[in-house]
Order: structure tokens, then sequence, then C-alpha cells
């Protein structure tokens, strides 16, 4: 079967972005590559085994190709696709060169070619991620295997922004907590939260082909009575503006240890409806989604945790640490910890 390949010369600051728009414009099917300049220095502390050879792509820059059927008319895709990327610009997201082409290529040459590359990677002293169709024997009791198929959905594990958010989840996931992912893509930080002692997950995403391979990975994972996943956002699940104002009073004390030997209840969001598998508040919220969404949101994130609850979010490339950090605080946060890989930067907040 012949597809029709478009390439966009990027900067790795818009990939998620772009690698977006391309789905809109009617892709089957994104692939982002990243610099592989020999001045990136490859994180080995876990052991990880990289088989895929050092490309020649600028140090900073990126190349995503998005896949569309052959019938599909792509003068008209690159005429949709190319001011929709340059008005990133307006947003504060710089496009690069922004170079676009196409080509039409054989579906093996795309599809399942990638896969040779996706080896079982450890991401953190107890997760390793595993492609379904690698075979792979953990080094002991202790390690924890995730899953995955990633399909056409965001999400395999090798980002930077992945490993930061797992690692992150290993370090302040109490067993017994229950979670909400935002932007779940294919699912990964649900698992990683559940095979890391959470008691539930609802895992979000706006996106019907994430969602669909989100629930996929979780029955990999045989967590389909843990892990809720639901196509929506944070703020439709709080109800909208005003929904942590509670007309009956109720009060609901945290349930995560506390440095405060009388923590007072404070007014929150109300107990979630049946079906969500959780209970609002939660304890954990993980977000792995671009800068200039998060800062969109971080007061609904802090009206769905409880007091001493936890907010980890990646996603952010360097040049927006700024941004994020005083959206945080605005919202009340306290900043516990700020973690890096490559160009890219982790927050944990904590609701104070």
């Amino acid at each position: 079967m012949l597809w029709q390949e478009l390439t966009v010369h990027t900067t790795e600051e818009a990939q998620e972005m772009i690698s977006n728009l391309l789905v809109e414009a009617g892709a089957g099917g994104v692939s982002i590559e990243e610099s592989g300049t020999l001045n990136k220095n490859r994180d080995t502390r876990y052991g990880e085994l990289y088989d895929e050879p050092l490309n020649d792509i600028p140090e900073g820059e990126a190349v995503i190709k998005g896949y569309y059927a052959e019938s599909v008319d792509m003068d008209a895709v690159v005429s949709e696709v190319t001011p929709r990327v340059e008005e990133l610009r307006e947003f504060g997201i710089d496009p690069g060169l922004a170079q676009i082409s196409w080509k039409t290529v054989d579906e093996e040459d795309w599809a399942h070619a990638w896969k040779q590359y996706f080896k079982p990677l450890r991401v953190s002293e107890r997760l390793t991620i595993k492609p379904t169709w690698e075979e792979y024997t953990p080094a002991s009791a202790d390690e924890k295997i995730i899953e995955i198929d990633p399909g056409m959905a965001f999400g395999t594990g090798t980002h930077p922004t992945t490993a930061l958010c797992l690692r992150a989840l290993e370090k302040h996931i109490v067993s017994g907590d229950e979670v909400i992912d935002v932007g779940t893509g294919s699912g990964i930080l649900a698992v990683g939260a559940m095979l890391l002692g959470a008691a539930s997950v609802l895992a979000l995403d706006l996106d019907p082909v994430a969602v669909e391979s989100a629930r996929e990975n979780v029955a990999l994972n045989r967590l389909e009575s843990a892990i809720t996943v639901k196509e929506s956002d944070l703020l439709s699940l709080l109800g909208g503006e005003g929904a942590a104002d509670t007309a009956a009073g109720e009060m609901w004390p945290s349930a995560r240890p506390s440095n405060t030997a009388d923590q007072e209840a404070v007014p929150v969001v109300a107990p979630a409806a049946d079906g969500l598998g959780v209970t609002l508040p939660v304890q954990v919220v993980v977000a792995n989604i671009l800068a200039e969404i998060i800062v969109l949101f971080t007061d609904d994130v802090y009206r769905a945790l409880q007091p001493e609850g936890i907010y980890i979010t990646s996603g952010i490339y360097k040049d927006k640490e700024g941004l994020v950090a005083e959206a945080l605080k605005s919202s009340g946060f306290e900043i516990l910890e700020v973690t890096r890989e490559e160009d890219w930067v982790a927050f944990t907040a904590g609701k104070r």
C-alpha cells in the first residue's frame, strides 16, 4: 500500500505542536526524529542501550513526518499546514526553518521499520519500558515492566519528558495514592503510576486516537480494573469554573502524610461521580504536555489535589521554564524540585 509522507524540518521546541497539526490535517501516523549530533550526551545511568545510530540533524532541530493516504490531496494539506506552522511564532514557539516537503512511500517503509529501534529501556531504578514485540527478562524482582505498543499515539517512553515524569512518580507515589494523568497519550504514565503503588488512576486525553491507544496499553498490562481512560480535559472533569465552591460545606482532609501536626480540612472539589475510578480530590496529578497548555490549567490542578498533594509536570522546553514556574506559584503551588534532561524540564510541585 502506498502512502504520502509529509516532512517538516523544525525545532525540538515545536515538535509536539507541529505533530498535533499534522494529525489534525488528517495524518494517519506521525514520526519524530530529534537531533542525534555527537554534541548530545546520551543518558546511560540506568543501563540504557541505544541501537539507533546518531543522525546528522543539527542540535536543537527535529524532523517530523506525517503519513497520509494515497488519495489525499497533498497540495491542499501543505496549504493548510504551512500557515498554521508559521502562526506558532505568534505564540512564542519557534518552528525554525519550517521547511515542508512530501513524497510517496511504501507502507512497509514507515509502519513497521521504526520498531527495530524501539528496544526495552530502563528509565528509572524500578521501571523498564518494554515494547510488546521484544523479549526481556527483568534483572531483579524489584524491576517493574511497562508493556507498551504506542500505535499512532504519542508516548513510547523514549522522550526525555516521559522519563522525567516516571522518575518523579517513582520518588513521590505513596502506596494507595489516587492519580490523575492529564494528556495520557499512550497511557504510559498511568501504567507506571500503578506499578509504583497507586491504588487507581484516571487517564484523560482529548485525542480519541490516544484514548483508544491508552485503553489498549492498559489492557496489555492487565490494569483495566484500576485505570479508567476517558476522552476529556481536567476542567470538564471538575465541572467548570467555580466547581471548587462547595455549597454543602464539604471538607476533605489530606490523606497524604504531612509535616503539619494538625492539618486543617480545606474546601476543595466534591467527590467524583461514578465511573471516574478515583475520588476527588486526589493525591497526585501528572501532566506531560506542552508548556503553553500547562499554564492554562494550573488552577484546575490545584483544585483537583488534596492538601500536601503532588503535581508532576513536564513537556516543558528549557526556554519555557520560567513561564511554568510563575504559573505554578501564582496558583499557590510550592515548587519542590526541578529536574532536567537534555533541553527538557520537569517540575514537582506541592499543594500548600
